[in-house]
């Protein structure tokens, strides 16, 4: 029963919405809406050498014991905080003491679980490379002050506590601690509680999806005018099953980052959140903006469940405007994502603009759930946006003229809604295209994001690695703000080790240009072992204070984002670099 709520959970359809004129109050499944009135480096300096033997090493600490060891990670390479003695968390009697607090506390018999394929599927993903870890006990609260209730447990017991939400995350933030532990799943915490429609704004709980709530903007009952659907939509749009919590938890963005920014702009007005101490608190008002004093909102974007769990959330919206989609193809990625920049600075109406590399093309016209058969080139997709009908044209004549002269070929563009929705379609499912690509693989799905500039060397560079190393990779990029994705596939542990010598590459790469480790996927499991590199020791050990100072018994999401690899870890590696070395050349 649990498992099928789970997969229910992930694929919740909205559901209409109905606006009386008169109180101007919006229903959602019998919920009350209120509503306002409306009176460097040079990346070339590394050699192949180098980097392979550094690569090989950081990939190995940080992904093949980074995810079996976190418990051990308190003190750093670098000895960033010696004096820290690491967590100290419960036996398994105390563990089992508190499975049987929650049943007692939570009657429902569908909101404790411990079922055995419960506890892994909530601890372990087809989506990433990293091995399933179990959790102890699957929680399903319906409440703040039901999550409060399983942190006083945890606290009682010294029980690790992952907050689990739409499961897409892809270096490893929800995966289990090696102790055993909580796991709380937030799918029960699904509502739209006020929508603000002359604010553009929206409070809802963190286990909505995006999707949900622009489906239930869009198919509201706009009872004063008789239209169909309300104006409004979050942009904000990573994996089409996340939600709210996970988004801001893993600091998501997605294809529209480049007209609306990421979730670390102003898109998360507040948050509600449960401290490790089980206190709650509301980060900020709902106004637009404020001055007062420190931006707590931002402290908990990014830090995937390590200093607090977030309950409830007030998001903002944007209007929605007049769109279509345009296509073109290119001879190589260079030139590809070179036109990007040249098409960027002239100031046109760009909503999203992506690319998909050749593999990603071959992926999409072998998954067959195109209707249409592509050229497989390297070739970009433009979401124009606009006022009316005529900008869109005048925007799209202005593309077309850029990559050209950047040797595009083949432009077309959407005659009708209809047909842009379907060719947008086939860009948000490269994901699982590029998935069936190889049957019986497994991913790497990693993204790296540099200034634009540099874009072409990165992109070029990564793809010249894959072709050495015998992988196939897909590639798709958001080009327009510089960030790109390769989604590496493995069907062997040899692979898998020569996939982490390029993904380490990559990185490297990456922060020499000016760059991160990670756009949007956060860092998990599988970014940690960057932060020291991309920050700076001063910067990480700032992390490591805050995060001491509101969870001191390290009980949430250990082993999480900022526990760098330890000693241990690095000398396994070291008998394990002959090996590795020979598998990447």
């Amino acid at each position: 029963m649990q498992t099928n709520r789970l997969a229910s959970s992930l694929f919740t359809r909205a559901r209409p919405c109905v606006i009386s004129p008169s109180s101007r109050s919006y229903k959602v499944k019998g919920v009350r809406f209120a509503s306002s009135s409306s009176k460097t480096s040079n990346s070339k300096s590394f050699s192949a050498r180098t980097t392979t033997f550094f690569a090989i090493g950081s990939a190995l600490a940080g992904g093949l014991l980074g995810f079996v060891l976190p418990h051990q990670a308190t003190t750093s390479a670098n000895n960033l905080a010696p004096n820290i003695t690491k967590p100290q968390y419960g036996s398994p009697e105390d563990f089992q003491q508190a499975i049987e607090e929650l049943k007692k506390i939570f009657t429902d018999k569908d909101a404790v679980s411990t079922d055995p394929e419960d506890v892994y599927n909530h601890g372990f993903s087809l989506n990433d490379y990293l091995p399933g870890i179990s959790h102890s006990v699957i929680v399903y609260p319906s409440s703040t002050e039901d999550v409060v209730k399983i942190v006083k447990i945890a606290t009682k017991y010294r029980m690790p506590v992952t907050a689990y939400s739409g499961a897409t995350s892809l270096e490893g933030q929800f995966r289990g601690y090696a102790t055993g532990g909580i796991c709380i799943d937030m799918s029960q915490m699904n509502r739209i509680l006020e929508i603000h429609e002359a604010d553009s704004d929206l409070v809802c709980q963190p286990g909505v999806g995006w999707v949900e709530i622009n489906d239930t903007l869009r198919y509201s009952l706009h009872a004063s005018n008789l239209n169909l659907g309300i104006p409004l939509f979050f942009p904000i749009d990573p994996a089409p099953t996340a939600t709210i919590g996970g988004m801001i938890s893993n600091g998501c963005s997605g294809t529209n980052a480049v007209r609306y920014g990421t979730s670390k702009g102003e898109w998360f007005l507040n948050v509600t959140v449960v401290l490790p101490s089980g206190e709650v608190i509301k980060t900020r008002r709902r106004s637009r903006k404020s001055s007062a004093g420190f931006d707590t909102t931002k402290l908990f974007i990014g830090a995937e469940g390590t200093l607090g769990i977030i309950t409830e959330v007030t998001i903002r919206l944007a209007p929605v405007l007049p769109t279509t989609v345009a296509v073109v193809h290119f001879p190589d990625v260079r030139k590809a994502t070179e036109a990007v920049r040249d098409v960027m600075n002239r100031g046109v109406g760009i909503q999203c603009v992506e690319l998909l590399d050749d593999i990603f093309m071959h992926a999409i016209n072998n998954f067959g759930q195109s209707g249409r058969i592509w050229p497989i080139k390297d070739t970009l997709f433009f979401k124009l946006q606009g006022h009316n009908r005529t900008s869109l044209t005048d925007s799209a004549k202005v593309v077309k003229e850029v990559v050209e002269k950047h040797g595009g070929f083949g432009f077309q563009l959407a005659r009708n809604d209809k047909e842009a929705d379907d060719l947008w379609h086939d860009r948000k499912n490269a994901h699982y295209s590029g998935l069936a690509l190889v049957p019986g693989s497994r991913p790497i799905a990693t993204d790296v994001c540099v200034p634009v500039s540099r874009l072409p060397d990165l992109v070029y560079e990564t793809k010249e690695d894959l072709k050495t190393l015998g992988l196939v990779a897909p590639i798709v990029g958001h080009v327009g703000d510089g960030n790109f994705h390769a989604q590496i596939m493995f069907t062997s542990d040899a692979e898998l080790a020569a996939a982490k010598v390029v993904v380490e590459r990559m990185v490297h790469r990456a922060i020499a240009m000016d760059g991160t480790c990670t756009g949007e996927h956060g860092v998990g499991l599988g970014k940690k072992q960057y932060l020291i590199e991309e920050l700076g020791t001063g910067t990480v050990e700032l992390m490591k204070t805050v995060k001491r100072a509101l969870d001191p018994l390290g009980l949430f999401n250990p082993g999480k984002v900022n526990c760098p690899p330890t000693m241990m870890e690095f000398s396994i590696s070291k008998n394990l670099f002959s090996y590795c070395a020979a598998l990447s050349r």
